[in-house]
């Protein structure tokens, strides 16, 4: 634009020098009309000036606002926003962070505007959440169950499972889901919806179509306001251990970073119908309260070896008013699990946390027009602490009388004696290990243990019942272990159109009877193998400003 006005102004100065000539009149008429351009050209740099300072000072005051964030609970993750993801998979997160979400979406690799997967609808923002998977796991022995391990059956004995191993494909692992956050009257405001691919499926899906159940994961609102939040539904139970803070966001939660759909022997955890209260009382500190679904449960699920019942309550009490995992919705519940947690974060390089359960158990034994009733429960202390730069070392320890549902399954609660009163089973499980990342690789390795002690009962007839007495079932597990390590390599990732990872798992796994006949091996093991090549959708917590 100045340059423009200099050449004007030099074919002025040039026009003013030209000799006089018979063409008086033309020159002079052009000298006015250069002269007018001049002026209007002039005239249009100065509002330009003025509208390009008045851009600059907008621009200015915009950058010196802070955004604030629509997720209270982002502080926690100082890596950044969570993207859409649900899983734990973040090789290029700070590991003083590392929390499951994918994909490796960094603060410099999100574009200043919206996820393009991300919609407003008026005042919500509705964020698609979910991921692709192909997976593939071998087994050296036939365990069968799919893609998740039931870890308390696997194979025992001269059986046809131990002759055979077994090589299985699926997509049932990828998940879809989506994210609605607001800010009604000051508080802020969480809807989340997980789903997968594992739910009940027909007996002949194998055979031709393949067409798996989609199930629910987790379903639950929440509602955070100054230190105070409140959340209703289904989600990750207050029992299952935190990577950081108290939140049900899966990023915030371990549940390992294991291919394994039933995750790693040993970790307590539950995704159940829960009302959720929290106190912070500041960021480093949280704690919660919550009401879980009760469920008085008696093994057989996912493996979980059963309790030997008297034979007088042999018809009534396993698989009526106790879960046996046949009851569905029908064993009846005297209260809700009662869960507190306390949670410290100093700083992101450590988190600790210890609580517990409270448990109420009761029944009705129709032979004799008696109610009994018993209290258990159980407490944890989980930690986890960056020892290293990319290094994190984890540690997560429960014991419980009472609260072997929470394992898995992989315990019963109770057993019941003769005249049909309750006595309540000890059972304790750990997870340790490590997870390191380096730029867009991510290692890791864990031992899970699981310990069930024994309770034994005489019938009326004089024979034992409970669980773990000379000549009960090869299912009734004292001991279950399991050895893990893999990787977790991100090929490659933007924030616009998601990430690409490629994984890897072996496991070995051993469980240990409490009586085993003679002539019978004295464990069973497995060795297992699972890759699994997973696509994950774009996408990010929102930002209001």
């Amino acid at each position: 634009m100045r340059t423009g006005i200099a050449i004007v102004a030099c074919l002025t100065s040039l026009i003013g020098i030209l000799p006089a000539q018979d063409t008086t009149g033309d020159v002079a008429q052009l000298k006015a009309q250069v002269t007018q351009q001049q002026r209007q050209i002039e005239e249009l740099s100065r509002k330009l000036e003025e509208f390009t300072k008045a851009v600059e000072q907008m621009t200015k005051g915009r950058s010196s606002e802070e955004p604030r964030r629509l997720d209270a609970r982002s502080s926690q993750n100082a890596a950044g926003p969570l993207v859409a993801s649900t899983t734990p998979m973040i090789p290029s997160m700070p590991v003083s962070m590392a929390s499951p979400v994918v994909p490796t979406v960094s603060a410099q690799d999100r574009p200043a505007e919206s996820s393009p997967l991300q919609l407003r609808i008026g005042d919500a923002y509705i964020t698609p959440v979910g991921f692709m998977d192909f997976t593939s796991v071998f087994r050296s022995h036939a365990a069968g169950g799919g893609i998740g391990t039931n870890f308390g059956g696997i194979p025992f004995g001269n059986v046809f499972q131990n002759k055979l191993s077994e090589e299985r494909l699926s997509m049932q692992n990828s998940r879809i889901g989506l994210r609605v956050d607001a800010l009604v009257k000051g508080a802020h405001v969480i809807g989340y919806l997980e789903t997968d691919f594992l739910g009940n499926n027909p007996t002949n899906v194998a055979v031709s179509s393949n067409s798996n159940t989609l199930r629910s994961r987790v379903y639950w609102v929440d509602v955070s306001k100054d230190k105070w939040e409140v959340l209703g539904g289904q989600t990750w139970s207050l029992m299952t251990p935190g990577r950081t803070g108290i939140s049900p966001l899966p990023g915030n939660i371990f549940f390992t970073q294991n291919i394994d759909v039933n995750y790693q022997a040993g970790l307590v955890w539950g995704r159940i119908p829960e009302l959720r209260f929290v106190y912070h009382p500041s960021k480093k500190v949280a704690f919660a309260v919550a009401l879980d679904n009760q469920e008085q449960y008696v093994g057989g699920s996912a493996g979980g070896g059963l309790v030997t019942f008297p034979a007088a309550l042999a018809a009534t009490y396993p698989g009526g008013e106790l879960n046996n995992q046949t009851t569905t919705l029908n064993a009846p519940q005297v209260f809700p699990d009662v869960i507190a947690k306390l949670a410290f974060d100093p700083s992101s390089k450590f988190h600790a946390e210890i609580g517990g359960v409270e448990r109420a158990f009761r029944v009705w034994n129709p032979v004799n027009n008696n109610h009994y009733s018993a209290v258990g429960g159980g407490g944890f202390v989980n930690l986890n602490f960056e020892l290293l730069k990319g290094f994190r070392v984890i540690t997560n320890n429960y014991y419980s009388s009472g609260g072997g549902r929470y394992i898995f399954g992989q315990a019963p609660d109770l057993i019941a004696r003769v005249d049909g009163s309750l006595s309540l089973i000890h059972a304790g499980s750990t997870v340790a290990g490590f997870e390191f990342t380096h730029k867009n690789t991510l290692l890791y390795g864990y031992y899970g243990g699981i310990y069930i002690g024994r309770n034994v009962a005489i019938d009326a007839n004089g024979n034992r019942v409970g669980y773990g007495f000379v000549g009960s079932a090869n299912g009734q597990n004292r001991t279950i272990q399991e050895i893990t390590g893999g990787f977790n390599q991100t090929l490659w990732k933007d924030a616009k159109y998601g990430a690409l990872n490629l994984m890897g798992q072996y496991s070995y796994l051993s469980r240990n009877p409490w009586f085993v006949a003679s002539g019978q091996p004295e464990d069973a093991h497995l060795n297992m193998l699972f890759f699994n090549l997973r696509y994950t959708l774009p996408g990010s917590a929102p930002a209001l400003k």
